[in-house]
């Protein structure tokens, strides 16, 4: 039995996600709790569990009212240590600490599909509003080792505005366009493999990127002051 993700569209650009078994379902940044709550009644779902890829209010903002009307538990930072696991119907959603976005991010992996909350992005990643950009530099690493098939769920949609800032930086970049192409605000994914083809942030050991940081004289003998570097790209 595969775990199950249905995603839904919130506010201007938020994503918000239900993982779900058999009868059982978790809500991750459940925004749209209205909408979450009719989906769990046609399923026959039974929400167990809330939680959020972040302390940011615009994800814990459909908490309260999902846990008023159902007798889901809300998933504290102690419950969510990094490796562990959430039981659904005899699967697991693995949890992987992810901080760099804010020291609290976290990711949720279900072994297919992986919802990264502000820390990856379907295209780009996010602000790093911890100041630890090391932090987040190894976060990024760790989930770049996930296989290349894992279904990348964000937590904004920011596509479009994502490849724009792509292109500027690799303007003969192909896979953009192909990528776009495939766009649907609907349901907005990648995956990891689509990620090291358009995500700049995952492409700083490629040979275009290397040059552009030489054309700029920024530093780039390293790994870490490669990435280093594009954070600072503006």
């Amino acid at each position: 039995m595969l775990l199950k993700v249905k995603q839904f569209r919130y506010g201007a650009d938020n994503l918000g996600y239900l993982i779900y078994a058999n009868e059982s379902a978790l809500a991750v940044d459940g925004g749209a709790p209205e909408a979450i709550l009719s989906f769990i009644a046609g399923h026959r779902l039974s929400l167990r569990f809330v939680a959020n890829t972040h302390g940011h209010a615009d994800h814990t903002g459909g908490n309260r009212t999902l846990l008023t009307a159902t007798a889901a538990r809300l998933l504290s930072p102690a419950d969510l240590t990094d490796g562990g696991a959430i039981g659904l119907d005899g699967e697991e959603v693995r949890i992987i600490q992810t901080p760099g976005h804010t020291e609290d991010s976290r990711s949720f992996y279900t072994g297919r599909a992986l919802i990264a909350g502000d820390t990856l992005f379907n295209g780009t990643i996010g602000n790093c509003f911890s100041g630890d950009l090391e932090g987040f530099y190894l976060s990024i690493r760790k989930l770049m080792a996930l296989p290349d098939e894992t279904i990348v769920y964000a937590g904004h949609d920011y596509v479009k505005d994502s490849l724009a800032f792509a292109r500027r930086l690799e303007p003969g970049n192909a896979a953009l366009d192909a990528f776009l192409r495939r766009y649907d605000p609907g349901h907005v994914f990648s995956t990891l493999a689509d990620e090291r083809k358009i995500n700049p942030y995952l492409r700083f050991n490629e040979p275009g990127i290397v040059a552009l940081l030489e054309s700029l004289d920024l530093p780039r003998e390293t790994e870490w002051e490669r990435w280093r570097s594009l954070m600072s790209i503006e």
